[in-house]
């Protein structure tokens, strides 16, 4: 019987007395942005995969592997220790397809972060601005006022009608509502960005001030190396459009 969430532990994670827990959260939304800052810093810090999560709220359709074997979209746990804190990452393929499923699987992901101990959680997106950002501002949001101090000390912008309109959309935004009403601390770190491609420039800017948050170093170079690549390959669309006009307008005349 498929069941309308599921989460499954790993069996590498059996001992779950966490040392004062936080719980970041970068799953996909505008310009990437949360989910390349939370995968890369799994990836640099070597945190462990402890646990899957399924649901009938994800797309219907299965993610071909390198390999050719299908599997079921997932969101995944991943958890890094360090000498004072662990961190538990949320991460994965999708989020809910319907608005009744971001908030049943927000409501899940507080679970689980409850049932862990988790004392804060860091939500991390962009921020679309609709036009491309050389130096990205961080934008925050927090769930309740007292917090705001020390995170605004750290360098991230508390700017009035900032953001605007409809608010954070996805879990982004929930664990930060839902959390409020469950007594759990929660913060969205929103990195400035086009909205129209990945943005690793973005998420550099959002890693810098979530490492200082953290007082955890995570090393920017290799993102900033991709954001640099990207830069150039959009530099290359932009001349090669320019030049296409020059023809254009060379053949009418």
């Amino acid at each position: 019987m498929i069941e309308d969430i599921s989460v499954r532990f790993l069996d590498n994670f059996k001992d779950r007395k966490l040392e004062s827990p936080v719980m970041i959260e970068g799953l996909p939304g505008i310009g990437q942005v949360g989910k390349l800052v939370a995968e890369y810093m799994i990836h640099m810090l070597g945190a462990e995969k402890i646990a899957e999560i399924h649901s009938l709220y994800f797309p219907p359709h299965v993610i071909i592997e390198e390999n050719g074997v299908a599997r079921l979209v997932r969101n995944e746990l991943y958890l890094h220790h360090t000498d004072t804190r662990d961190v538990v990452f949320l991460v994965g393929d999708y989020q809910s397809t319907s608005n009744e499923g971001h908030y049943i699987l927000t409501d899940q992901y507080l679970d689980i972060a409850a049932d862990l101990g988790v004392q804060r959680i860091y939500t991390l997106g962009g921020f679309g601005v609709g036009h491309f950002v050389e130096e990205p501002r961080v934008l925050g949001a927090v769930s309740r006022a007292e917090l705001r101090p020390e995170i605004e000390a750290a360098g991230v912008i508390f700017q009035r009608d900032e953001p605007g309109g409809g608010g954070i959309i996805g879990a982004a935004g929930l664990l930060l509502g839902l959390g409020a009403l469950r007594n759990i601390d929660a913060v969205c770190l929103m990195g400035e960005t086009s909205g129209y491609l990945v943005d690793p420039r973005s998420a550099t800017s959002v890693l810098t001030l979530l490492s200082r948050l953290l007082n955890i170093p995570v090393d920017p170079t290799q993102l900033n190396d991709r954001a640099a690549e990207m830069e150039r390959m959009i530099e290359g669309l932009i001349e090669g459009e320019k030049l296409q006009s020059q023809d254009e307008l060379s053949y009418i005349g």
